[in-house]
């Protein structure tokens, strides 16, 4: 009788496990855009130029209307996306710029959301801007990526030509894609090209479930219009850097398209966990190095400052069948949520120290309540904390160049930041304050400098062109 039970409980255990190994684990597809401005898309208000299926991505899942990124600057945004950390735990505060490469990047003893899935038994593959180093064990093929295509610094040109001269000055290249490690010369647009590899991974790999870390330059500048779709852009808006700005977003919201169209044509649509966020909000306002006219309304301030402007962002993640479809997520998220969000989707178990949490039970009810007691930033002097409705910033105004103090705003009632109640609350600016310092004693100095619009102490550093 003893043997039966035995022979029926380890029967029954093979079936789960059969049953458990025959469900496919989702392919994970991270869409990420560059400076993308909060009030640009239609969904969320933007007139300018349609952007239908942008829309229609945010429409078919979870749409959280107060998803953050962890920094307002581009370089340290993904540091913590893609270790669902805050990066000022490590040191990767500022963008990486110019320097030692052995000391510039994400710290090696980071591991990163691709290190975590490839141990899972995903093929991984990263296309596009990566900003998280340059050195040879800073590249993303050394970083938990199988497969490499884009470029490594800041920003580069979109218009391609193979006839043009590979360069670097500062944080912009031209013209220095790489396939891995190897540089190549191209013809196009970097979108569409991006775009183009993206596909061509997921064809590659049909036998077992993949990631991809797509991670395009638009809309960042340098604002180039590409012909096919400038001349989407509308007559009456005349501004030429609105109008570069914009080709940018429809050439963005086109490949969007492509990978959603891609994805239910080769039938892994209903087999893919989908995550678009922007890495900070948009850059409009002038003087500024990456300037694009990116329109953050209802939100005030732009990138590099901690008032919602800078740091709330476009965030949706969709997955057909698992993820209610047209729902609106009030609760704040970040995107250090991602990774053990990824991870917990493919099976696996997300490490204790990551400051990220799964979302996966909040988006479909299971949970309910808040996935995070606070949120925080820090960058340079500018620091932010939001606990339920309130949020308290210390933000740096790049015209005075001056730090505006502790502000206190209720958010439910104020997006836009507009009225300051530090004053008629003493004792909330007192408490939020505190928990920010507690939180803040778990980070460390940063490794590196930063520009002098991230930190005030730093020297501007401006490298003669490299060839």
């Amino acid at each position: 009788m003893k043997l039966l039970i035995l022979l029926l409980s380890l029967s029954s255990c093979c079936l789960r496990h059969s049953a458990f190994a025959a469900e496919r684990r989702p392919n994970i597809l991270v869409i990420l855009a560059d400076d993308l401005g909060y009030g640009d898309i239609g969904v969320q208000g933007g007139k300018d130029v349609p952007t239908p299926h942008i829309d229609a991505l945010a429409a078919s899942g979870v749409r959280c209307t107060s998803g953050y990124a962890s920094a307002p600057y581009c370089g340290p945004s993904r540091a913590g996306f893609i270790t669902g950390k805050y990066q000022t735990r490590f040191g990767s505060e500022f963008n990486p710029r110019v320097g030692d490469e052995a000391k510039l990047g994400l710290p090696l003893d980071q591991k990163t959301l691709a290190d975590h899935l490839r141990e899972l038994g995903y093929a991984t593959g990263m296309n596009g801007k990566w900003h998280l180093g340059f050195s040879p064990a800073h590249h993303p093929l050394a970083r938990g990526f199988d497969e490499s295509f884009g470029f490594l610094v800041a920003m580069h040109n979109f218009i391609l030509s193979e006839h043009d001269e590979a360069r670097f000055e500062a944080a912009y290249s031209r013209n220095m894609i790489f396939r891995g490690r190897e540089l190549q010369k191209f013809n196009g647009y970097t979108t569409d090209l991006f775009t183009d590899e993206a596909l061509a991974f997921m064809d590659r790999h049909t036998t077992k479930p993949w990631f991809l870390f797509l991670a395009y330059n638009a809309v960042h500048t340098p604002l180039e219009v590409f012909k096919k779709y400038g001349d989407r852009v509308p007559a009456s808006i005349t501004d030429p850097e609105r109008r570069g700005y914009l080709s940018l977003l429809i050439g963005l919201d086109e490949n969007v398209g492509r990978l959603m169209a891609h994805l239910r044509q080769s039938g892994r649509y209903k087999d893919t966990l989908i995550f678009f966020f922007s890495d900070n909000g948009g850059a409009g306002r002038k003087p500024f190095l990456s300037y694009n006219t990116g329109q953050n309304a209802p939100l005030r301030g732009d990138k590099g400052q901690a008032l919602e402007g800078g740091i709330r962002v476009p965030f949706f993640a969709a997955w057909p069948g698992k993820l209610p479809a047209g729902k609106l997520y009030a609760q704040s998220v970040i995107a250090l949520d991602i990774a053990p969000t990824a991870i917990a989707a493919a099976g696996g178990s997300a490490p204790p120290n990551l400051d990220g949490v799964n979302l996966l039970p909040f988006f479909t009810g299971e949970m309910s309540g808040s996935p995070h007691d606070a949120l925080h930033w820090r960058l340079g002097p500018q620091r932010a904390i939001r606990k339920g409705d309130w949020k308290l910033v210390d933000w740096r105004d790049f015209t005075t160049k001056q730090q505006s103090g502790w502000q206190l705003y209720d958010l439910s009632k104020d997006t836009g930041e507009t009225n300051n109640l530090a004053a008629q609350r003493p004792e909330l600016v007192s408490g939020l304050a505190r928990a920010w310092e507690k939180w803040d004693t778990s980070n460390i100095a940063p490794l590196w400098q930063g520009s002098s619009t991230e930190d005030p102490t730093a020297p501007e550093f401006r490298p003669k062109r490299k060839k």
